[in-house]
């Protein structure tokens, strides 16, 4: 008896190995979903998936980090990475009209550090904003960038609409090794339109930025890609929209076994919509599949351990 038991336990172990395998979802590994919901007011919401697809809510939706920095005090667009000694940075947009900002870092995404606000446009006086920040670590550098998007006003004339409002993105960035010291701002990314929400991946020694054309008149307003060599760049030319008919911003991207899905805010419709591809050339339209939090708006996806899990869902 205690020999046909412990074969079945050793077989449905093997079955569970290969499906966990075919499927994509590395053992012991999460997927987490850092988001903010109304106008970001009360700050940091988590949401977990084993499998990229259903995403639940951590902490009953409540935010775990109130914003205390900037003028306005939001917690808009967090973008959260974590680093090979364990510690999560995070970034975000402050306030509408700020030149500036945020930071914290924490080693369980429940405590965290006091926060920063990081004064990264000061030296232009005609930046009308700093949206969407995304932050990447550097190995060999053993640096940070940090990049977002920004108006100054008379910059890029040639593209300039009545319809947009005065605002006319670029995407700029800078380097910190340690949030002490910081690199002065330059250009990172000009694409010929008004661009924001830009995000980066590695695959196979190449760097792919996704990003939102927020262009009105015409109309597109959709998620396009740029490639690069570097991830410093240059970057490419944008390719045609990768998210077909929708109204999309704040695209994340995450692969998961073969596949690249790329998560993004429909927020006309008020709910999330991804795409998957296997090459980054031809892409499926998967948004009838997923499953988010209800309000969550413009989060970035990541990947983290069981233990933090764990811990995060201790707190509901």
């Amino acid at each position: 008896m205690f020999h046909k038991e412990a074969t079945k336990r050793i077989l449905v172990s093997v079955l569970l190995t290969v499906s966990l395998s075919l499927s994509g979802v590395a053992q012991g590994r999460v997927y987490l979903f850092s988001y903010f919901r109304g106008n970001g007011e009360d700050g940091l919401h988590l949401a977990y998936s084993k499998d990229g697809f259903s995403w639940a809510a951590l902490n009953k939706d409540s935010s775990f980090l109130a914003p205390v920095v900037g003028v306005s005090k939001l917690m808009r667009d967090p973008c959260i990475i974590r680093t090979k000694d364990g510690v999560f940075h995070m970034v975000w947009t402050t306030g509408w009209t700020e030149r500036g900002i945020g930071y914290a870092a924490s080693m369980d995404l429940i405590h965290w550090s006091p926060q920063k606000y990081l004064q990264v446009m000061n030296n232009e006086p005609d930046a009308m904003n700093c949206w969407a920040p995304e932050i990447v670590y550097d190995g060999k550098k053993k640096q940070f960038l940090i990049f977002w998007s920004t108006t100054i006003t008379g910059r890029f004339t040639e593209t300039e609409a009545a319809e947009e409002d005065r605002y006319n993105h670029r995407i700029y960035y800078i380097t910190t090794p340690n949030f002490i010291i910081f690199s002065e701002p330059k250009l990172f990314y000009d694409p010929g339109f008004n661009v924001i929400d830009a995000t980066i991946v590695r695959n196979r020694g190449k760097y792919f930025m996704f990003l939102k054309d927020e262009t009105l008149a015409p109309l597109q307003k959709n998620i396009r890609m740029a490639k690069g060599r570097r991830l410093y760049g240059p970057y490419g030319a944008a390719s045609p929209p990768v998210t077909g008919k929708y109204r999309a911003e704040g695209p994340t991207a995450i692969k998961i076994g073969k596949r690249w899905i790329v998560y993004f805010d429909k927020y006309t419709e008020g709910k999330y919509g991804a795409v998957c591809t296997t090459d980054l050339r031809t892409w499926e339209d998967i948004s009838d599949r997923i499953r988010f939090p209800e309000g969550a708006r413009h989060g970035t996806v990541f990947e983290a351990d069981e233990k933090i899990l764990d811990n995060l869902l201790k707190k509901q």
